[in-house]
């Protein structure tokens, strides 16, 4: 077993009762787990796995996917701040949507799970602005080694991986 501290990024069913759930940890970068029987009444995971969540997570790595099994978790911040609006939520799944964009799968990401949790930490505890969204597209861009003088991150970000989340467009337009 493996044990390593990750945020719940995403979550999706994967049956009846069980969750495929994403998470960013420094150690581990962007992983998968499955979390077998987390949707059944009474389950241990049950009001553990919420988005933005930071935990110290056990698992054990498959030897045949990149999906592999959580077995216990310990609930380290919730971040409720994140769901008291719209706008905090959307900010959140910005970044977590632009790290998706630039990280490589199960690939250690110590500089980008820091700027991600102070990102999300910041979030939880005040409310989303644009300078916040600049600043973490100016710290990725610095971080991946892509700033360019005179050219907006964003900019820089969006020439090399081809794009950029669609969240982003929406929450300019509702912290303008």
């Amino acid at each position: 077993m493996e044990k390593t501290t990750a945020t719940l990024v995403r979550r999706t069913a994967l049956t009846e009762t069980s969750l495929i759930v994403h998470w960013c940890s420094k150690e581990c970068g962007l992983i998968k787990t499955v979390a077998k029987g987390a949707r059944r009444p009474g389950s241990p995971f049950a009001g553990k796995l919420d988005l933005f969540y930071e935990a110290e997570i056990e698992l054990v790595r498959s030897r045949k996917s990149d999906l592999h099994t959580l077995k216990d978790l310990a609930i380290l911040k919730s971040r409720l701040g994140l769901r008291q609006s719209y706008v905090q939520t959307l900010a959140a799944s910005y970044f977590v949507k632009l790290l998706d964009l630039v990280a490589e799968p199960e690939t250690p990401i110590m500089d980008l799970w820091d700027l991600l949790n102070r990102a999300l930490d910041y979030l939880d505890k005040s409310p989303a602005d644009l300078r916040a969204l600049l600043h973490f597209e100016k710290e990725l861009t610095r971080l991946l080694g892509l700033t360019e003088e005179g050219r907006p991150p964003v900019n820089c970000i969006a020439d090399t991986f081809g794009q950029i989340p669609r969240q982003r467009e929406e929450l300019i337009g509702r912290l303008a």
